[in-house]
C-alpha cells in the first residue's frame, strides 16, 4: 500500500541517532532508502536502470538504492544513521529525524500532493457539516494534518467532531462500506476507489492546500557537506528520470506502474493528482517561494498539537528550518532541517 504518510518515530531509533555522533567525514560509499508512493517510483527505476550507477561513476562513488516496504522504519532506520539519505514527506522529516536532533538537507524536492489526499463522507453535506460526526483516519498521518486544514477552512476544530477513529490504510476502503462509519480522510489509491461508492462525496483534497504536503529526498547534512559529489550524482540520476518521464516515456512509465502494483493508466492517474516537479528549475522556484515558511510553521504547529514534535518540544518553534534565501522559521539555534536548492539548481544549469 501507499504508505508513505505516517510519521510516528519509534523511540528506540531516536535514542540511536542521539547516542551516534555525527561524523561529516568523505566517503565513497552512500545507501538511500525509499519507499513505495507515486512520486518515489523514479528511485526504484533509477535503480534497475543503472542510472543511479552510471551516475555514481561519473563521480567515483556507489549509491546504494534500497527499497523499505515500512515507510516508518525508512525514516527511523534513516535517523539512526543507516542510511545517508530517505524519501520523506516534509512533515516526516520535521518530525523524526529533524525532530530527533539529525541534521536533514532536502537535496531534491519532487512534488507535491495535487488532489491525492481526501476528505470524503457519505451522501450530502458540506466540512461544516463533519460537526458532530466521526472521522475514520490513519491518527498522526497526513490524513490527520489535511483533515485539520479542512476544519480549519471553516472554522471548526477537531473536538468539534464526533470523534477521530485510527483506522488503518489497509481497512479503510472495507470501513467505509459499514454502516457506522460517516467519513473518512486517506489518500490515493484508496481515494479512487472510496469515490466509486455511489453514495460517496469528496469534500476537501489537497489540491486545496497546493503545495502543503511535500514530498522529499532527504540527506544529513554532514555526510552532504563533506560529499558534495553525492548529492551532484543523485540530482543528477534523479532529473535523466525526470527528463525520461516528463516525455511520456511509456516503457519508463509502465515500468513505474508494476513496481507500484498498478497498470500504466493506474499509475498515471495517481500522477495526475501529483505536481510533480519534471524540471529542476520549477523545484528551484517552488522552494524558495513565500509560501513554504508559512507551510512549515502550520506543519510545526500541527506536529506539537499532536506531541510529536521532536520528544519534550517546548512549543512549535523548537526546531529551525533554514530556507535558501538564508532566512529560519522555528528555532534558529536549532535549525535541524534545511531546504537547499543548491543541486537542483545545478541540474537546471545543466552543471552536474
Amino acid at each position: 500500500m501507499f504508505a508513505r504518510r505516517h510519521f510516528v518515530a519509534t523511540c528506540a531509533a531516536l535514542a540511536l541517532a542521539a547516542a551516534t555522533p555525527a561524523t561529516a567525514q568523505e566517503k565513497s560509499d552512500f545507501r538511500v532508502a525509499w519507499s513505495i508512493y507515486v512520486g518515489w517510483m523514479p528511485w526504484g527505476y533509477l535503480d534497475e536502470s543503472g542510472i543511479m550507477d552510471k551516475w555514481a561513476e561519473k563521480y567515483g562513488i556507489t549509491v546504494e538504492i534500497v527499497q523499505i516496504n515500512d515507510y516508518v522504519e525508512s525514516i527511523n532506520q534513516y535517523t539512526a544513521r543507516a542510511f545517508d539519505g530517505v524519501s520523506a514527506t516534509n512533515m516526516d522529516t520535521l518530525s523524526i529525524p529533524a525532530g530527533g536532533g539529525v541534521d536533514t538537507t532536502a537535496l531534491i524536492v519532487g512534488d507535491f500532493s495535487n488532489g491525492n489526499d481526501a476528505v470524503i463522507v457519505k451522501g450530502d453535506g458540506d466540512l461544516a457539516d463533519l460537526a458532530g460526526k466521526p472521522v475514520n483516519l490513519v491518527e498522526l498521518s497526513v490524513s490527520h494534518y489535511l483533515l485539520a486544514r479542512a476544519l480549519d477552512s471553516v472554522g471548526l476544530q477537531e473536538r468539534d467532531l464526533g470523534g477521530v477513529l485510527n483506522t488503518s490504510d489497509a481497512d479503510m476502503i472495507a470501513a467505509f462500506t459499514t454502516a457506522d462509519v460517516e467519513a473518512v480522510v486517506t489518500w490515493n489509491p484508496l481515494v479512487s476507489t472510496i469515490l466509486e461508492e455511489p453514495n460517496a462525496k469528496k469534500l476537501f483534497d489537497s489540491s486545496d492546500i497546493p503545495g502543503e504536503i511535500i514530498d522529499l529526498m532527504v540527506v544529513n547534512t554532514d555526510t552532504l557537506a563533506a560529499n558534495p559529489d553525492f548529492g551532484k550524482a543523485m540530482a543528477g540520476a534523479w532529473y535523466e528520470v525526470m527528463g525520461l518521464m516528463a516525455a511520456g516515456d511509456e516503457a519508463v512509465l509502465t515500468a513505474m506502474a508494476e513496481a507500484s502494483g498498478t497498470d500504466l493508466a493506474g499509475y498515471k492517474a495517481q500522477l495526475d493528482s501529483t505536481e510533480m516537479f519534471f524540471d529542476p528549475a520549477d523545484a528551484v522556484t517552488f522552494t524558495m517561494g513565500a509560501e513554504l515558511p508559512t507551510t512549515m510553521v502550520n506543519v510545526a504547529e500541527f506536529l506539537f498539537d499532536k506531541g510529536i514534535l521532536g520528544e519534550g518540544a517546548p512549543s512549535a518553534d523548537f526546531v529551525g528550518v533554514s530556507y535558501p534565501d538564508g532566512t529560519t522559521t522555528g528555532d534558529p539555534a536549532n535549525v535541524r532541517f534545511r531546504f537547499d536548492t543548491t543541486y537542483m539548481q545545478m541540474a537546471a544549469d545543466g552543471a552536474l
